[in-house]
């Protein structure tokens, strides 16, 4: 198996100020300089000029840490050019945080500040002492959703801790807002047990219309979850888990489309049983696949198993692997339709997806470094994905919990149901018609504005029709 291969990333970029003489050929010198080491100019820039010295910032797009700093190195050693400063470019944007808060009405005039604070506020808070339900009409709550963590399992990072999961948080924030227009607010407990957790987000439920788990280690995800549902009114979705079991299911739907094979003969093994794998298996079953077996480290999981064990692989463990298969993702891959990698880097092998079905489907969804590099899939499976940006068939979960939420927030739902992931799902694969359906298109675009709207129309739909929405139906236009 080849090396992974770390690709150039605006993630890397790094701005640098270099001051050089103003002669003939000097910027092809730095460029090439640039080149020479694996660098890629993104953009020159000319910040000061005289008759005998030049100063540009050049900005510049790296594959890691390391290479931006080879890549400055570099720069010193041409002769003549002087590095005045260096700038990493995600960093800057990073000062200061990513979020603010801003009013929606401007308080120009006593009269405005009399609306909207004293006195007249009393009469907004008694309104809701009488009527609670009109909390969602006349506060935040209507249209907020808490983005919460311990930050026990942030990315491929680990347990970092509350205050290092923050600015991923953040993001998660921003992209509530950019695809769903839900205002969301970052929440990182200083906690990592599981009643502490419930308790806090208990307590501060009040101001929001949903709860959004993030980056929490299984089984302590499971737990938190389950019993957040019971105690709250409001609809509390773990991103982890259901988020990223809708786009994988939507990819899978469209994937078999293009390969004309039905869910429920298929072959399907997962690598990786932690919050998302359990998930996926738990969502397909739902949707009708009947042959699915679940890999960790210890090997499949099955009923009688004792190694690596928890409640929670107990109980998938007897929902699947129906032929009792044991040994190692490499045994168990052998014959399969479908791979799903919700685990770690290199797991698989060219030679693995041989031994697999004809036209092959391989989900590698471990970020940065996929389970199997694309390009030791292609041409051997029929339909290959990742969830990386550089490459086709993204599966990322920002295709799902923007409009989930928003559908939960437009109906006012009390909680989520099977029937609405199942139904995002199917919203967010027919997106793509049968005539644009191709090997490097199963799944539409995170920047694709049209998903929102249909996964919000889909989980509002089947709030109303599982008797879970508070709101009206005639109320909501969009529907």
């Amino acid at each position: 198996m080849s090396q992974p291969e770390f690709h150039l990333s605006p993630g890397y970029s790094i701005t640098v100020r270099l001051e050089y003489p103003n002669e003939p050929g000097m910027l092809g010198k730095v460029a090439s300089r640039i080149g020479e080491v694996g660098g890629s100019i993104g953009a020159v820039d000319i910040v000061q000029t005289t008759s005998t010295y030049i100063t540009r910032d050049f900005t510049i797009y790296a594959r890691n840490e390391a290479h931006s700093q080879e890549i400055v190195r570099a720069l010193r050693q041409v002769p003549g050019v002087k590095v005045v400063k260096v700038s990493d470019r995600t960093f800057l944007l990073h000062l200061g945080g990513k979020l603010r808060v801003e009013p929606k009405i401007p308080l120009r005039t006593r009269d405005d500040l009399s609306m909207a604070y004293t006195p007249g506020v009393a009469r907004i808070c008694e309104a809701i002492a009488q009527n609670p339900e009109d909390v969602f009409n006349l506060t935040i709550k209507r249209n907020c959703v808490a983005v919460v963590t311990d930050g026990s399992a942030v990315l491929g990072l680990g347990n970092i801790g509350a205050a290092a999961a923050l600015p991923v948080m953040e993001g998660k924030a921003m992209l509530f807002k950019e695809f769903g227009g839900v205002d969301a607010f970052p929440i990182a407990v200083n906690t990592q047990e599981v009643d502490a957790i419930v308790e806090t987000v208990v307590n501060i439920s009040p101001v929001f219309g949903g709860i959004n788990l993030e980056d929490i280690a299984a089984p302590r995800c499971f737990e938190v979850e389950e019993k957040l549902t019971a105690l709250l009114d409001i609809p509390v979705f773990h991103d982890d888990q259901h988020g990223t079991a809708v786009v994988v299911l939507a990819a899978l739907k469209n994937a078999l489309r293009l390969v004309n094979k039905e869910l429920e003969p298929l072959r399907i093994v997962i690598n990786g049983a932690g919050a998302a794998g359990i998930a996926v298996a738990r969502l397909l079953l739902r949707a009708g696949a009947r042959d699915i077996v679940l890999c960790d480290r210890a090997g499949t999981l099955y009923p009688e198993r004792t190694e690596n064990m928890n409640p929670y692989k107990r109980e998938i463990a007897q929902l699947t692997n129906p032929r009792g298969l044991r040994g190692s993702i490499h045994e168990v891959l052998e014959g399969a339709d479908v791979f799903i990698g919700l685990s770690g880097p290199g797991v698989l092998t060219s030679e693995d997806v041989r031994r697999m079905a004809p036209n092959a489907i391989v989900f590698a969804m471990a970020n940065p470094v996929p389970e199997i590099l694309p390009e030791e899939a292609w041409g051997i499976a029929r339909v290959v994905a990742t969830g990386r940006s550089d490459y086709p068939n993204q599966i990322n979960n920002v295709l799902c919990f923007p409009g989930f939420f928003r559908g939960l927030l437009e109906s006012r739902a009390r909680r989520v149901t099977e029937e609405m992931k199942l139904a995002a799902a199917e919203a967010i694969a027919n997106l793509i018609k049968p005539s644009e359906l191709n090997e490097d298109y199963i799944i539409p675009s995170v920047f694709d504005r049209r998903v929102a709207e249909v996964v919000a129309q889909a989980v509002a739909r089947e709030a109303y029709r599982g008797g879970v929405a508070r709101r009206r139906r005639r109320r909501i236009a969009s529907l």
